[in-house]
């Protein structure tokens, strides 16, 4: 039996961030606008450590929300200090960070190192620079891929993540961005669609006419393309879409772009008919029995039963069957 995998989010916002990336208000993103206090962070493990419930587990305490290893050297190490009871107890078996590639360097890895951290997500967003450039990022996709090997040549997994829709960005740039990352050696990957926060350059971009993000639609459409590239290639796609803080599920903070609470069940719904749809078109007196992967039932069926409401076009009745002798991707019917 497999290790249930839990990760234990800790946002630590880079108050000092020196660059101004076109898309980021990493405050507003995450909800979150002040460093945590020692005692908050203790609370927050403390509490969802309480939650888990199985005895076969694995855990991290995941420091997001900024870059982690931007800040001074010596608070990297206090944050990372307050885990290491934890990890002596075994409560927690590891730490994992997200940071920039340009903030990646010997000394820093061995801290982190000697600290137990075990992953470290570096924010790549693109592989083509002139995207980088038009964002503004602040790196090159050479200085990603120098970082991403010295993460791995000190023993560390490494994740990437990208955004969709930056400037300058099409659907080809960002598949080639997901083959970079698979290439570079990823174990794990984040897909993120770009949409347009308040208080960014990227707000005004808009309400300039100079940017127009991509439509929800449309964001499916690439992601659907994206997402088998990396399930393909053994990498693990943690999320896809932006955490649904409160500021974007309100609304107050999000002005356009797509955004959307379930993004990934939209996008597995679309993966999902474009195998449904080649079940042939019978008359309407007929019964379709559906077969797929127990772990895939809700995403056959559709995001609100789409898919269910496209079959039913078809057939008079439609149903699905969770079936536990299919591992894969694929559907089984019968007529």
């Amino acid at each position: 039996m497999s290790k249930k995998h839990y990760t234990i989010p800790v946002f630590i916002p880079e108050l000092a961030c020196p660059f101004q990336c076109v898309f980021c208000n990493q405050r507003k993103i995450t909800g979150k606008q002040l460093v945590p206090e020692d005692s908050e962070i203790i609370f927050i493990i403390e509490n969802h450590l309480k939650t888990f419930k199985e005895k076969e587990r694995i855990i991290e305490i995941g420091f997001f929300g900024g870059s982690f290893t931007g800040i001074p050297l010596q608070q990297q190490q206090h944050f990372l200090e307050l885990v290491q009871p934890y990890i002596k107890k075994k409560k927690i078996q590891g730490i994992r960070l997200s940071t920039r590639p340009d903030y990646i360097n010997d000394k820093v890895l061995e801290l982190l190192k000697k600290m137990n951290v075990t992953t470290i997500e570096l924010g790549a967003q693109s592989f083509d620079d002139e995207v980088l450039k038009k964002s503004y990022r602040g790196h090159t996709a050479g200085q990603t891929t120098e970082a991403a090997k010295q993460i791995l040549d000190h023993g560390f997994d490494l994740g990437l993540q990208m955004m969709i829709g930056l400037p300058g960005d099409t659907l080809e740039k960002s598949l080639a961005t997901a083959r970079k990352i698979i290439d570079l050696g990823a174990s794990n990957t984040r897909i993120y669609p770009t949409v347009v926060i308040k208080d960014t350059a990227l707000h005004q971009w808009y309400k300039n006419g100079k940017y127009q993000p991509l439509t929800l639609d449309e964001a499916v459409d690439w992601v659907k393309e994206i997402l088998p590239v990396f399930e393909n290639a053994g990498v693990k796609v943690i999320r896809v879409g932006l955490h649904p803080s409160e500021g974007l599920l309100s609304g107050d903070e999000l002005t356009a772009g797509p955004f959307h609470p379930s993004f990934r069940e939209l996008v597995l719904t679309e993966i999902w008919w474009n195998l449904l749809k080649t079940i042939p078109e019978k008359t309407k007196h007929k019964t379709l029995i559906i077969h797929v992967p127990e772990k895939e039932l809700n995403y056959a069926v559709g995001y609100k039963g789409k898919n269910r409401k496209r079959l039913l076009t078809r057939y008079k009745a439609v149903k699905f069957i969770a079936d536990k002798q299919i591992a894969r991707r694929e559907a089984f019917f019968v007529v």
